[in-house]
């Protein structure tokens, strides 16, 4: 009786390749087209060394590859940290964290649950004379359009140092919730019960800039220029994150029009690429009808782009339409209430 052959090991790349044989022709080709040259080549040259894999070892590898698979999305499987890296390590830092800014889902709020059954006057008299700091939290724990009340309600002389304070909240323990909760109980004269919360996250810059659009832009542009003197980088990634690029779409034609005739063609077609139809029909609406073909042959002739060439574009039309705005030449926004 012949001796059974021990089984095939197989390398990771070897693996992969025979997962690649078995799918189909597109989905194969689709998945090389993202791979840089030296890694098709490895994987190809691997794809003929498995070409005389057994069904049981084909088995196997697909075992494995579900096994893992279960593993990296269980519930134990935090997505964040790996989506970031891959956006830094595609995009670079800056623009990574521009593309972070509009799809991160927000996080979870701490839970003190008796600001929902008070208005903004009740809440900023409550803080008024706390510390800075624990105005911050209590403010980043309310809806953005309410802490924007309450900010503008506060002593003007606190406001830009209790913004500074939530773009640079972090972590918050469950002693300093506990803390705030009982704050919240001595001047409602309830019991600070509910148990404690676990450690959380408020604030950044995005959240203080959702706050300071809640208030109104006489605020605004009183605490803006005040907290560049307390910390020029927060205060500019603030002033970032209050506008996007979607934002443009709010100002009426007239305004569009006058920004679209500023921004350089190439920057025009390279940041209109990164836009579905129906925006895109927006922006080439306030040009005449021989420029806006202009823009859209150039963009058919430009063929796909990389995305960080998009947002590039995209930021340095931000960029002009801010300082058009800052001298007065158009209006960013469609009502009293909107950025500027």
């Amino acid at each position: 009786m012949s001796a059974v052959a021990p089984a095939r090991t197989y390398t990771g790349v070897e693996r992969a390749a025979v997962l690649m044989m078995l799918v189909g022709e597109d989905e194969a080709a689709a998945i090389l087209q993202k791979l840089d040259p030296e890694e098709v080549r490895q994987l190809g040259s691997a794809m003929f060394a498995v070409a005389d894999v057994s069904e049981q070892e084909m088995e196997d590898v697909l075992d494995d590859f579900v096994g893992k698979a279960r593993e990296r999305t269980g519930v134990t499987f935090e997505p964040r940290p790996r989506i970031e890296a891959v956006m830094n390590r595609a995009l670079g830092a800056e623009k990574a964290e521009s593309v972070l800014a509009r799809i991160t889902p927000p996080e979870a709020a701490c839970e003190l649950e008796l600001l929902d059954w008070l208005d903004a006057s009740e809440i900023a008299q409550m803080i008024e004379k706390e510390h800075p700091q624990i105005a911050a939290v209590m403010i980043a724990n309310l809806d953005p359009a309410v802490g924007g009340q309450v900010l503008e309600l506060l002593p003007d002389a606190v406001q830009p140092d209790i913004l500074h304070r939530i773009a640079r909240l972090g972590p918050i323990n469950a002693d300093a919730i506990d803390t705030l909760k009982t704050v919240l109980a001595n001047r409602r004269g309830g019991s600070g019960g509910g148990g404690s919360a676990s450690g959380l996250s408020l604030g950044g810059t995005r959240e203080a800039a959702k706050i300071l659009q809640g208030a109104r832009k006489a605020t605004e542009q009183r605490v803006l220029p005040k907290l560049f003197k307390i910390d020029k980088d927060v205060a500019k990634a603030i002033e970032e994150a209050m506008f996007v690029f979607d934002n443009l779409l709010d100002m009426d034609d007239k305004n569009l029009g006058t920004l679209i005739r500023n921004v350089d063609g190439d920057i025009l077609s390279r940041a209109l690429k990164g836009v579905d139809e129906t925006a895109r029909n927006r922006f080439l609406g306030c040009m005449s009808a021989r420029a806006a073909d202009g823009i859209r042959d150039e963009m058919e002739a430009r063929g796909p782009m990389k995305l960080a060439e998009v947002l590039e574009a995209q930021k340095a039309m931000i960029g002009i339409a801010r300082n058009l705005a800052k001298d007065g030449t158009i209006m960013m926004g469609a009502g009293d209430d909107d950025y500027v």
